[in-house]
């Protein structure tokens, strides 16, 4: 997507090698690449309680889920799941229904961390503007020369995010029909260009209602449609607005 948030991008001590470090490596980051991964996860996953993007009671992802959406190990997840149960933001429950929770009244405001994410405001809304004129350039090229084979591929990616049963499941579908449609317009240097920009702007992302996130992947289907018809102005205009609603739906436009 993204039209609504959910998390991604690797966590800045845990970035895999090769052109990806390139997004979390800019000196724009600087506010959240002084945190460790573990700080990362803990803040993003309160920040997501604290805004109720995350409500009391609601079971999180299996942890091989969440370790792929925020782009970060296993044993990190662990980890920073079972102290923010310690902090009384989540709780474990056991049994056939349980797993590990948003606690029923959660802590709030219980990581310092956050704060790392709330100064950097105006860093994501530039952010945003930035992937939205490369969207909606994209968008408009990829009308050109979108192939049958890139087409195909995107149906599947949209039907994937509407079996997805959970935020981090949608977020690996979202972040790939994204990458997908910038290959489709043949421009490698310019698909390098974006995926860092998406990276970038990834790493602040917060785990979302996946009702929202449902809702967001009609703007994913109906920007397919307009490939396939090859309507460049109505593709652009997809992707612009799929784009620009984050300033209103990320956490800069949530916390008050």
């Amino acid at each position: 997507m993204t039209g609504t948030p959910h998390g991604s991008a690797p966590a800045p001590s845990e970035a895999p090698p090769g052109g990806t470090v390139l997004a979390l490596n800019s000196p724009k980051l600087n506010g959240i690449r002084r945190l460790t991964a573990l700080d990362t996860v803990r803040a993003r996953i309160a920040m997501a309680v604290d805004l109720g993007l995350l409500s009391p009671g609601e079971r999180l992802p299996q942890t091989d889920a969440i370790a792929e959406a925020l782009g970060v190990g296993e044993i990190t997840v662990r980890r920073a799941l079972s102290s923010l149960c310690a902090d009384g933001v989540l709780e474990r429950r056991r049994g056939r229904n349980g797993g590990t929770l948003v606690a029923e009244q959660p802590a709030r405001g219980a990581v310092d961390a956050a704060e790392a994410y709330h100064g950097q405001t105006a860093e994501v809304h530039r952010l945003i503007d930035d992937r939205t004129v490369l969207e909606c350039g994209i968008a408009h090229l990829a009308t050109r020369s979108v192939t049958a084979a890139a087409l195909d591929e995107l149906d599947l990616l949209v039907e994937a995010m509407d079996r997805a049963e959970s935020w981090a499941e949608f977020h690996s579908c979202d972040e790939r029909f994204h990458l997908a449609v910038a290959r489709a317009t043949g421009l490698d240097a310019g698909v390098q260009t974006y995926g860092t920009v998406l990276r970038r702007l990834y790493a602040y992302y917060l785990p979302y209602p996946l009702a929202a996130l449902r809702e967001s992947n009609d703007e994913h289907r109906a920007l397919v449609a307009a490939l396939r018809a090859g309507d460049a102005a109505g593709a652009a205009d997809i992707a612009r607005r799929h784009v620009e609603t984050l300033h209103r739906t990320m956490f800069v436009g949530l916390v008050r």
